[in-house]
Formats: C-alpha cells, sequence, structure tokens
C-alpha cells in the first residue's frame, strides 16, 4: 500500500501551537502576516548587532581610546614619525652638559654632618673631547668623549687616522654624551677634570653590571622554588613548566624567565649625589653604589630627574676650561692639516711599492735567466 501524498499548501500553514506549563497560545489577532521591506527602507543602512564569536572578537565598532597619557594639558609636543619630533620628546630629559668616562676603584665612606655616609670612588683618567656631533650632521647633538690611553699597535689604522685627525692620542674608551643643544658641545681636544661637577649636584651612574655566569630561577628571577616534601622530589629549586597548554596554545611563550646567564647587561643608577671632587687625586665620589665589578669603565653625566648645576656654574667652568686649553681651535686645524699631508704620504708609499714590485720581479728574473 503506498503513502499518501502530502496535502497541497500544508508546507505553508502555520504548525499547531504547542501548550507548554505557564504558556498561553498566542490571540488570533496578534497574528500578524509578514510585511515586505519598501524600497526607502532597502535604501537605509542596516545597523548590525554587535556579536561575538568563540574567540572573542567582536563586530561592535571600536570604542574611541583614552589619552591617558598624552593629554593636551600636560605640555608635550603631539606625536609624530619625525627625527625632530622625537628630539623634541626628549629635549626637557636630555642633559645640558656633556658626561665623563670614569674607572669604579671601590668603595669607602665619608661623613657627612654626624651622619656616615657610603660612596664609591671613580677616577677619571685622561678623559678628552674627540669630537662633536651635530643636528645636520648627524642628526642629534652629542659629544663624543675618550679616555684612557692605548698603544698605537692595539689600534687599527682607520682609527688611528681618526685619532690623527683630531690631534688626540689613541684612547681606551670611546662614549657618546647626548647634549640639549649646539650650546652643549666642547671644543675638541680639551680635557674634562672632575671639577666639572658641582659638589652637591646630583648625577646618573650608567656602566654593564657585575656577571655573574649562568644562574638558576631562583637567584636569576627571585623565584620562590617548590614545595620541600609532600611529594615532591629532587625539584626543590626547579622553575617547574615553562609553557602551559591553557593558554599560549602549548608553547612557551616568547620573554619566559627562566634560567640563564645572569649579569653582564647596562645598569643605571641616577640620583647619586656628588660628595667631594678633587682635581689633584682625579677623583669623583658620589654617595651609594654604582654598577659594575672594580675597575670597570662607568658613564657618569649630570641627572635627567633633578636640575643641572646653576648657570653662574656652568658659564664658571667652561670659561676656565677654556683657559686651561688656549687655541684649541687652531690646534684642531693643525691637525688635520697635518693628518691629510700625512695620508697623502702614505699614499704615495703605497703606490710606488705597487709600481716597484714588478719592476724588481722582472730584473730577479733576467739575473736568474743570466
Amino acid at each position: 500500500m503506498s503513502s499518501r501524498l502530502p496535502i497541497r499548501g500544508a508546507a505553508l500553514r502555520r504548525p499547531p501551537t504547542l501548550l507548554f506549563f505557564g504558556a498561553h497560545p498566542q490571540p488570533p489577532h496578534a497574528r500578524r502576516r509578514p510585511q515586505l521591506p519598501t524600497t526607502s527602507s532597502l535604501l537605509q543602512p542596516q545597523r548590525r548587532a554587535a556579536t561575538t564569536s568563540v574567540k572573542g572578537w567582536s563586530t561592535a565598532p571600536p570604542r574611541s581610546k583614552h589619552r591617558r597619557f598624552n593629554q593636551p594639558n600636560a605640555g608635550l609636543p603631539a606625536l609624530t614619525t619625525g627625527p625632530a619630533a622625537a628630539l623634541e620628546r626628549r629635549e626637557n630629559t636630555t642633559p645640558l652638559r656633556t658626561g665623563v668616562l670614569a674607572v669604579k676603584k671601590g668603595m669607602t665612606s665619608v661623613f657627612v654632618g654626624k651622619t656616615r655616609v657610603p660612596c664609591t670612588v671613580l677616577q677619571l683618567d685622561q678623559v678628552q673631547v674627540v669630537a662633536n656631533k651635530t643636528r645636520d650632521k648627524h642628526g642629534y647633538w652629542a659629544v663624543q668623549v675618550g679616555a684612557g690611553t692605548r698603544p698605537a699597535r692595539n689600534v687599527t689604522s682607520p682609527l688611528l687616522g681618526y685619532y690623527e685627525a683630531k690631534g688626540v692620542a689613541p684612547k681606551s674608551e670611546l662614549a657618546e654624551f647626548y647634549v640639549r643643544s649646539h650650546e652643549g658641545l666642547l671644543p675638541v681636544g680639551v680635557q674634562l677634570l672632575p671639577d666639572w661637577f658641582q659638589q652637591g649636584q646630583y648625577v646618573d651612574v650608567r656602566a654593564r653590571s657585575r656577571g655573574m655566569g649562568f644562574a638558576g630561577g631562583m637567584k636569576r628571577h627571585g623565584f620562590a622554588g617548590q614545595e620541600a616534601s609532600h611529594g615532591n622530589s629532587k625539584n626543590h629549586r626547579t622553575i617547574g613548566t615553562t609553557g602551559p597548554s591553557q593558554g599560549s596554545g602549548s608553547r612557551v611563550m616568547p620573554g619566559k624567565k627562566m634560567p640563564g646567564r645572569m649579569g653582564g647587561v647596562w645598569a643605571t643608577v641616577q640620583n647619586l649625589k656628588v660628595l667631594r671632587v678633587d682635581n689633584e687625586l682625579g677623583i669623583v665620589l658620589v654617595s651609594g653604589a654604582v654598577p659594575g665589578p672594580t675597575d670597570c669603565t662607568v658613564k657618569l653625566q649630570d641627572s635627567k630627574k633633578r636640575k643641572a648645576p646653576a648657570l653662574p656654574y656652568r658659564q664658571k667652568v667652561f670659561q676656565q676650561l677654556l683657559d686651561r686649553h688656549p687655541g684649541a681651535a687652531e690646534a684642531l686645524q693643525m691637525a688635520r692639516e697635518r693628518h691629510l699631508e700625512m695620508k697623502q704620504r702614505r699614499r704615495q708609499h703605497v703606490d710606488g711599492e705597487l709600481t716597484r714590485g714588478p719592476a724588481v720581479q722582472e730584473s730577479k728574473e733576467e739575473t736568474a735567466t743570466a
């Protein structure tokens, strides 16, 4: 017996209303036929409801970002992508004067009144200005400073020519110190003494920290370690899991704190007070500890977060610097001329050796054949 055919139009009929506990059927007068969209409604933009997918992405319009750190009344310049804007943003935190290179000699203590203050001894060893970096040529204002001495046999030829053009003996250390404007530049060849800093001012000290070799997580990052008992077997100082699968996708996230090489990185200590200045011994005493081992080279410069020495003191020190090195500009010009002359001689000597080489070889061959 064949099955009955469906009644025509049965698919268009509304299914009967099911009665649930606490529910009431919809009255006949509330049933309305669906209205077709008009032409005007089709032309108007339709608003989509904010939906959230499984991964957390939303189709809602983006909210306006807050301006907590870049408010107009904070005195900050407008953010742009040019180098001039970057220099303008760093203008307030760039020191007015250049810094010096010093050698850490150790720690001691001095009495300030009745208070015993620990301090670090920093010694200046033939600190000279080697070059100036200008905004037009290099893109920023800076002073290149050299310290110490190095034998000429341990210096490469290009660097020897660089020192020769400046009229300065080869240095063991070179460093640049940013300054705020052209007013912070100094004549090339002048020597900076400890009285460059004023007693009582604040300075920032930067150096490479003391290397400690390969260290574990507890020593390197201060991890608490694991339990001492209750089933823990020989895992008391381990760091535990490194790649959880719940939120990181069964992998180790970049930057995970793990055992590794500890120390030997650049570290800065700010706002150290200058306690003593001695030109005869060539030392500067600063309060507190300084990063780095003994006999390491440190960078010493005016503090960024404190006021620089007063303008009369800065003018006085600059004038003393010029008085100690009269004719610095003339000496630099003479060194440049001497460098060009020596460079031309060396080039002629090399060309003569190259041209004389084949002639000597030919004469040797003629002598051998004869």
